[in-house]
């Protein structure tokens, strides 16, 4: 007598197997979209750290006590907001700019930092 078809251990099989490499091409995106908002988020930092130091300090000889799209034009504005949609400044935003040694808001000094998903801190602080 010839049979077709599957078994139901055969199904069964099949069914695991695919819902593993289902779980796994999910995981698998997570880690990708993840990276990529990390990416973006170095970015956008890199972006400000250089309008700060070539845009900025070179004219006025210090860093400003706050920054954004007004005393750094160059910065596309796309690079103020974080990958969630918050804005630089916020509490809720990955982005974050610490200035120091600030007298009538000139600073000698800074820190640029943004909090990354798959990586540890993301820092530039200020090179004079």
């Amino acid at each position: 007598m010839n049979k077709h078809g599957f078994t139901l251990l055969e199904t069964v099989i099949s069914l695991t197997f695919a819902g593993l490499l289902i779980a796994l091409f999910f995981v698998q995106k997570s880690n990708l979209d993840a990276s990529t908002r990390d990416e973006t988020r170095k970015t956008a930092i890199n972006a400000i750290y250089y309008a700060l130091e070539q845009d900025f300090y070179q004219v006025h000889g210090y860093y400003p006590e706050s920054i954004s799209a007004t005393n750094l034009p160059t910065v596309s504005p796309a690079l103020w907001t974080d990958p969630s949609g918050f804005p630089l400044g916020m509490p809720e935003s990955s982005y974050h700019y610490t200035p120091a040694n600030c007298v009538n808001g000139k600073c000698r000094e800074y820190r640029l930092t943004a909090t990354l998903e798959k990586e540890s801190l993301f820092t530039r602080s200020n090179s004079h």
